[in-house]
């Protein structure tokens, strides 16, 4: 047996045990890659309202019109992030079941909730696209555009904390926000890390349309988001106590490390 087929073997199921690093990123995205897939495509679907609005309001000049079709399209777009969000963190945390199956219950579970922080979310987005535009089109100083960066990279934290804490929590709006910040003190390094990591993602996709728009049927949403958690799941699951709060309120979606092969 070579050194490829030895690491092979490796990424499988092992005793009950979980795989960590490298190994436990390739074991999840072999065994989760098609229904990160499906749930990615959906996502696409729902963010599809404020693009094509986008593009039709972007040259009337009217940024009042450009924050509008950002907030409404934020609303519905919420739920379909929110289902990615979910399908992302049960892989993480080898919760059973079809996607499907957790899916429709991560949208009939979530939708309500999502769709505030979705016009929120969409109300900041539409104001960065804007700031970049104008930056784009006009000589800004330095100062400005670091403000402009630093702002979006703050904003970019807030909601890599907050949409996981959304899907995973049964919570009121202000308990939610402040366990997020609680999180961010406690952890800000960390999820620093995974902000700069997302913009640069989102950043390249931008500079790089439209050739870019090949890869978001493929990596889109799914890949960077699978990605970011992957890198902070452990600190969420030790702070928030995920997985133990789950199995102790539902027993039937407790972890299952004895999971191989892809998802049905």
């Amino acid at each position: 047996m070579g050194w490829f087929d030895r690491f092979a073997v490796q990424t499988s199921y092992q005793a009950g045990r979980r795989l960590t690093g490298i190994l436990r990123y390739r074991e999840l995205t072999d065994r989760y890659f098609g229904a990160f897939f499906k749930a990615n495509l959906l996502t696409i679907f729902g963010f599809l309202p404020m693009g094509i609005g986008f593009l039709f309001v972007s040259g009337t000049g009217n940024p009042a019109l450009v924050l509008a079709v950002f907030i409404v399209g934020g609303g519905i777009a919420a739920p379909f992030l929110a289902g990615l969000y979910d399908a992302v963190y049960r892989a993480l945390r080898d919760a059973p079941g079809s996607w499907f199956e957790n899916y429709r219950k991560a949208w009939r579970q979530n939708w309500r909730s999502s769709i505030v922080p979705g016009m929120v979310f969409g109300l900041l987005l539409g104001s960065y696209s804007l700031s970049g535009m104008t930056l784009l089109m006009s000589r800004q100083s330095l100062w400005t555009v670091a403000v402009i960066f630093f702002s979006l990279i703050l904003f970019t934290m807030f909601f890599s904390v907050y949409w996981p804490l959304l899907v995973l929590m049964d919570q009121t709006v202000s308990v939610g926000i402040q366990n997020c910040l609680m999180f961010l003190l406690k952890e800000f390094w960390k999820v620093l890390g995974i902000a700069l990591l997302q913009a640069a993602y989102w950043i390249a996709i931008v500079l790089f349309f439209p050739l870019s728009l090949l890869t978001l049927p493929i990596l889109g949403f799914w890949f960077i988001l699978f990605t970011a958690n992957f890198l902070i799941y452990g600190a969420m699951n030790a702070v928030f106590r995920i997985e133990e709060q789950i199995a102790a309120a539902y027993p039937e979606q407790a972890a299952d490390y004895r999971l191989d092969g892809p998802l049905p």
